[in-house]
């Protein structure tokens, strides 16, 4: 029997309208945010660790981007089969816990038939995951932007892309939602994504540090502009060294991460701000066990809990 089939499973203006509704971040309203880490920053931990570990730390969700450095989530044994499905949704019930978001590494960009028909694929995989788990969402990728193919035509290879994967996520309960990342960081690239794909389960993964570290928009600016598709966020920090990038514990860095949280939460944002320390990709930055925690104290502290 295949698990995985569902079936068999039931600018100048908006800009400162924004800030009007902000405010100052000395008179902001605080509400309990929804906290979650991405696994891309404990690659090393069992499944059992991360979640006595978000419990340990007042934490109310998880993303999973991999369990011990595996990526492709349904060779997981948590996921590789009905049984045990259930028994990971029961560990995560009585834990009090929520699956928030499934990372793929699909990535829509890719003109080659084989390549583009494989990510498609895997993103559907994790549509069919995300139901059987009770999990909103789903990630993929722009993701680059092919200097031998014309900018418009990637740009449209990623919106029909989208509207494929909205298609097959109907009746799902599971949005698909494309991160900010890569190439396409520019708000109004992604705007014309997002307006382009007009797809109810389809949004955007806010990656506010991919975004700002590049382009340098101001997030009153990206978040007129984004606003009604932001679903979810990745929250993380870093400072320019020699001009190259190098992640920092939450708030030890040069991001204007705190301003952007603000603008969110005094927007009545309902979604996760979700860690991403990636841990996986940059072996030398801080343990999971130091910076994940950090960031669940440094976040209790700013909203005032």
């Amino acid at each position: 029997m295949n698990i995985f089939n569902r079936k068999k499973f039931l600018q100048s203006s908006a800009v400162l309208l924004a800030m009007g509704v902000t405010g100052s971040s000395f008179n902001n309203k605080y509400k309990n945010p929804l906290l979650s880490f991405s696994t891309i920053g404990c690659p090393d931990w069992t499944f059992q660790q991360i979640v006595d570990f978000a419990v340990a730390n007042n934490f109310n969700g998880l993303e999973i981007r991999g369990i011990f450095r595996e990526l492709e989530l349904t060779k997981c044994k948590e996921f590789s089969n009905a049984e045990n499905i259930l028994a990971t949704n029961k560990l995560m019930k009585e834990n009090r816990l929520q699956f928030v978001d499934l990372g793929s590494s699909a990535a829509m960009h890719h003109s080659d038939k084989i390549e583009r028909q494989k990510n498609l694929s895997e993103a559907k995989r994790f549509i069919d995951l995300a139901q059987q788990i009770q999990c909103p969402y789903i990630r993929v990728f722009p993701n680059n932007l092919p200097k031998d193919q014309d900018r418009n035509v990637t740009i449209d290879l990623i919106i029909q892309g989208l509207i494929e994967l909205g298609d097959y996520a109907k009746g799902s309960g599971v949005t698909v939602l494309l991160e900010s990342h890569g190439e396409l960081v520019e708000s109004a690239d992604l705007q014309k994504i997002m307006q382009s794909a007009n797809h109810k389960n389809v949004g955007l993964v806010w990656d506010i540090v991919n975004m700002w570290s590049v382009t340098k928009e101001p997030p009153a600016e990206v978040y007129a502009v984004l606003k009604k598709y932001i679903r979810h966020t990745h929250i993380k920090d870093l400072k320019f060294v020699n001009g190259k990038e190098q992640y920092t514990l939450l708030g030890t860095g040069e991001a204007p991460i705190f301003e952007t949280i603000d603008i969110l939460n005094n927007n009545d944002y309902k979604g996760y701000y979700s860690f991403e320390w990636e841990k996986l990709w940059h072996p030398e930055i801080d343990e999971p066990e130091v910076a994940i925690a950090h960031y669940s104290k440094v976040m209790k502290a700013h909203f005032k809990l």
